[in-house]
């Protein structure tokens, strides 16, 4: 039971207040201790010891509240939910709260709502007990994975010279929610040509044509649970410099994640796709870190960054994301999901070619 994984490692509170505030201001928290698969949930509220989770939520949510199988109560206005929060938590004197995912108004509202009490930061416990999955989140986790690798082909195939990268968005999206998704993952990055060199890239009006780089980076959502996968083609027949540079991510991708296992430390795995790279004449251009946690958010916690010494655990989900980016020609960018075994990794997402896809 994921609440365990919280109280196992709290020592000043029993109690923990989960408030979400408006559409900008959900906790993903307040899922990963619900397991609502649906819903909104603005301004609803979580109240969680280890032996018990409590929903509160406004009448329209009810439904998908009741669908959780916890203890819900339905209130119909912020003022009876503010009442319902303070009655159930009348007497307790230290309570913890997710103090990363509150907006400074919204920590104040509670302080004036619940004025005898102490506030414990648990955020931090919290995003502990997140990094490594359940066997539920991994289940969902393979099928964002598997839906988003699938439609890979189908978007390839679909592939026409004046094509503006906006479509080749709008095909992704359509085909990940064809294909089971709940919707994308995060709004997908498509670049053609030069623009492929740009790692954080908005999709716009650019044309696709012959000898263009096809870089797409998109993620399917799947019961609320993130997959995230970049692959890169050339449209047309490949130069020699595209296909050395895909080399090299390819190469840089395979050794650093062959080095993945319970307790390897994930600064000196990006440091091994670093290595990769600065060895050959794209040294600098490779800017970001190799990758990052999987799960209810895209970004769920750091995993393999320059600066961060992070011990990686079974079944944490982590990306494996190298990269060259040259400005004004372009870029390649390869990037799969993995789950963290005892002994190794698994890789969750298919479709990795091992040769640059020539797409004609």
């Amino acid at each position: 039971m994921v609440v365990q994984d919280i109280f196992r490692n709290l020592q000043e509170t029993d109690t923990i207040l989960i408030m979400n505030g408006g559409e900008n201001a959900i906790d993903k928290t307040f899922f990963y201790l619900t397991g609502a698969e649906s819903g909104l949930f603005e301004g609803s509220a979580v109240i969680a010891n280890e032996d018990r989770i409590e929903l509160i939520a406004y009448n329209l949510e009810e439904q998908s509240a009741r669908e959780t199988g916890k203890e819900v109560t339905v209130v119909d206005t912020k003022r009876q939910m503010e009442e319902k929060v303070a009655e159930k938590l009348k007497g307790k004197n230290k309570i913890g709260v997710n103090l990363e995912s509150l907006t400074a108004n919204m920590f104040s509202s509670i302080k004036k709502l619940l004025p005898g009490s102490e506030f414990i930061d648990v955020s931090k416990i919290i995003a502990d007990a997140r990094t490594t999955k359940s066997p539920d989140e991994i289940k969902k986790l393979r099928e964002a994975a598997r839906i988003g690798s699938e439609i890979y082909t189908d978007v390839l195939d679909n592939l026409k010279e004046g094509m503006k990268e906006t479509d080749v968005a709008a095909d992704l999206v359509h085909g990940m929610m064809r294909g089971g998704a709940t919707g994308p993952s995060f709004m997908p990055i498509v670049g053609f040509g030069s623009n492929s060199s740009i790692p954080h890239y908005f999709p716009g009006e650019r044309k696709l044509k012959k000898g263009d780089f096809v870089l797409t980076d998109y993620g399917a959502l799947y019961k609320r649970y993130c997959s995230d996968i970049t692959r890169t083609a050339v449209f047309g027949r490949a130069t020699d410099q595209q296909k050395e540079m895909y080399e090299i991510v390819r190469r840089a991708q395979m050794e650093s994640m062959h080095m993945i296992k319970a307790g390897a430390n994930g600064r000196l795995v990006d440091r091994k796709a670093l290595e990769v790279i600065d060895a050959t004449k794209y040294k600098g251009r490779f800017m970001h870190g190799l990758g990052h946690g999987l799960g209810l958010e895209v970004h769920d916690h750091s995993a393999l960054g320059r600066t961060e010494d992070l011990e990686l655990k079974e079944n944490m989900a982590i990306t494996v994301e190298p990269g060259i980016y040259i400005p004004d020609y372009g870029g390649v960018r390869i990037e799969d999901d993995v789950l963290v075994k005892k002994d190794g990794f698994e890789q969750i997402t298919g479709n990795s070619s091992k040769e640059l896809l020539e797409v004609s």
